[in-house]
């Protein structure tokens, strides 16, 4: 999987759906939002998440609805300047909660004084593409996740 490359400079405003919350992880939330990115996605997303919750201010935000977690974003977390790991529940994919975590992130990556971000490890690169114009880096997989040691 490749990376991207996204100019913060120029982008979407942020877009909302009316039934969902997007905010920034507080501290005592750290076990709940750990343990559920586990359970839905992985023990390496849930670690690096971990090391958004070390940032100041903490550098993952969430997407609740009904009082639910229903998806994460971070940034900054394995290295600065990249977007993710990101993901949102199976069952409220397609809603406007990826969209909208994404660009929550990168405001806050552009607020932070970054001009450009890098989204690594693309999965949906046509998502990432069409929300916010990134662009594939050539030869950039595996990128930095070459020679990760796995379990």
């Amino acid at each position: 999987m490749s990376d991207m490359l996204v100019a913060l400079y120029s982008l979407p405003k942020e877009s909302i759906p009316a039934n969902l919350i997007v905010r920034r992880a507080l501290a005592p939330e750290k076990t709940v939002v750990l343990n559920w990115i586990k359970a839905n996605f992985s023990q390496g997303w849930a670690d690096e998440c971990d090391v958004a919750f070390s940032r100041e201010p903490v550098s993952c935000f969430l997407a609740i609805q009904h009082e639910q977690l229903i998806g994460f974003a971070c940034y900054d977390a394995t290295l600065k300047n990249y977007f993710g790991p990101t993901g949102v529940h199976e069952s409220a994919r397609g809603a406007g909660a990826g969209k909208a975590l994404l660009l929550r992130s990168l405001h806050a990556m552009k607020d932070a004084g970054y001009g450009y971000a890098i989204i690594g490890g693309v999965g949906p690169a046509e998502f990432y593409e069409k929300s916010v114009g990134a662009t594939l880096i050539k030869e950039s997989s595996p990128g930095m996740y070459k020679g990760l040691l796995k379990d």
